[in-house]
């Protein structure tokens, strides 16, 4: 028996597909997934703080967050394009692509028994001397274990977590404390 599908719902954001997958015994099972554009987070990193842009309402979370800048990939799009037009979006910052090192090639499944979008992140090397517009109130925290502990108490979104974590873990930066 061949797994059948027997609802799509397409819409600009995502597609949500109703499945009967077969089982070894018994009538086969009911299933629900969701088809996403792949995510790219990326951290602006200048000199020795991490940028944020102000906290933005979620309505899935019902409150404004902080959140890393982030957004979906388009089809045709690589991760490097995506990320730059992210930085632009959200930090007004036009940067070439020499100043981007992505953490991953292949993204990190999200949710996987449930959805098809995968995770990528990415490192922005912003200029020292690059200064946001006057009405962009950005946050900041140190590259340091302070500034990472308190940056983790702040931000709420398990995927921008995740990038951060990865990234810290990797960095040669060395901080003088083994135990990070």
């Amino acid at each position: 028996m061949a797994i059948t599908r027997f609802c799509t719902l397409d819409t600009p954001w995502m597609t949500l597909i109703g499945e009967h997958i077969p089982t070894p015994a018994g009538p086969p099972l009911d299933y629900w997934r969701i088809e996403r554009a792949d995510s790219v987070i990326v951290l602006p990193v200048q000199g020795d703080r991490l940028l944020l842009p102000p906290p933005v309402y979620r309505p899935g979370v019902g409150a404004a967050t902080l959140d890393f800048p982030g957004g979906r990939r388009g089809a045709d799009q690589t991760v490097t394009a995506a990320a730059i037009a992210i930085l632009g979006r959200e930090l007004h910052c036009d940067l070439p692509r020499d100043r981007l090192q992505p953490l991953n090639s292949t993204g990190w499944p999200v949710n996987s028994s449930f959805s098809n979008q995968h995770l990528y992140g990415c490192v922005a090397q912003i200029p020292r001397d690059w200064q946001p517009p006057a009405h962009l109130d950005l946050r900041t925290y140190a590259i340091s274990p302070a500034g990472i502990q308190q940056l983790l108490a702040d931000l709420p979104c398990l995927q921008c977590r995740a990038v951060l974590l990865d990234w810290w873990w990797r960095s040669p930066v060395s901080f003088g404390d083994a135990s990070r």
